[in-house]
């Protein structure tokens, strides 16, 4: 679910030469931890789906921050294939569900997070829907 949702959100941009490398760009790198936050609930959660809809809305709207910043589509190419940009994301998403109380191979765990962010109307949440 993350990647096709980086992808459609970060392809073409235009250059400018002072901008800050994507890796650094706080608001882009919130929005893919938050997106592979909801991908982690929605697959370790039963009763928690991923709403694909909004999902690709969101996709969208990342696409237009990042071509209204300038981002090459070199660059975001870069971003999307780079190894240690997808590990740190996933280490970051990772580190905000274990502080939130989730375990692996707990699935209460995962519903628990779901339905607070959900609740709490994060950007996690508003790609989520519980059943």
């Amino acid at each position: 679910m993350l990647r096709p949702l980086i992808a459609a959100a970060l392809l073409a941009a235009t250059p400018t030469a002072a901008l800050e490398p994507l890796s650094q760009n706080n608001y882009v790198n919130d929005r893919l931890v938050q997106a592979r936050v909801a991908d982690l609930i929605r697959r370790g959660c039963p009763s928690i789906d991923a709403r694909i809809i909004r999902a690709f809305s969101e996709a969208r709207k990342l696409k237009r921050y990042a071509l209204d910043q300038g981002y090459s589509e070199a660059q975001i190419e870069a971003f999307l294939d780079s190894r240690d940009d997808k590990q740190r994301i996933y280490a970051t998403a990772d580190r905000y569900m274990v502080e939130r109380g989730v375990v692996n191979g707990e699935p209460e765990t995962f519903c628990r997070l779901g339905r607070d962010e959900i609740a709490r109307q994060t950007v996690a949440g508003s790609l989520l829907s519980a059943r």
